[in-house]
């Protein structure tokens, strides 16, 4: 006879190491490229430099944090600016057009569901998966 064996899910392990954004900022230099650095239930925590002027898009499903780490961010919404410092956040509704532009290079950190996609409803050549940054 067969012994009985209780399934059991595995409890996760808790990372023990920090992440530094400064660390993970320094190891790329692409513009408009979304570097993952860590996961929030079904979101991915990622990272950026912009500089110049994005494109025109919305994301209809799903609200998009975006967090200044260093320079400034501006979001460019039908209704007016929002003008971001180092160290401020904006959630851009979902479904809410807007186009971001960084005069200089600008560091951010965007939170958002996974898979979702940087120029959400346009498409076109500026699209890019995130990548993970190990």
């Amino acid at each position: 006879m067969a012994e009985h064996t209780e399934h059991t899910t595995p409890t996760p392990t808790p990372a023990t190491t920090p992440v530094n954004l400064a660390h993970k900022l320094s190891q790329f230099s692409e513009l408009w490229s979304q570097k993952k650095i860590a996961d929030v239930n079904d979101c991915e925590v990622k990272l950026a430099k912009l500089k110049g002027e994005f494109v025109w898009h919305t994301h209809p499903d799903t609200d998009e944090l975006f967090l200044v780490v260093s320079g400034r961010l501006t979001l460019q919404l039908r209704s007016g600016d929002v003008v971001l410092e180092a160290g401020e956040l904006f959630v851009v509704p979902r479904g809410v057009e807007h186009c971001p532009v960084a005069d200089e290079e600008t560091a951010i950190l965007l939170l958002e569901p996974a898979g979702t996609l940087n120029t959400g409803d346009a498409g076109g050549p500026l699209t890019k998966a995130a990548e993970a940054l190990g």
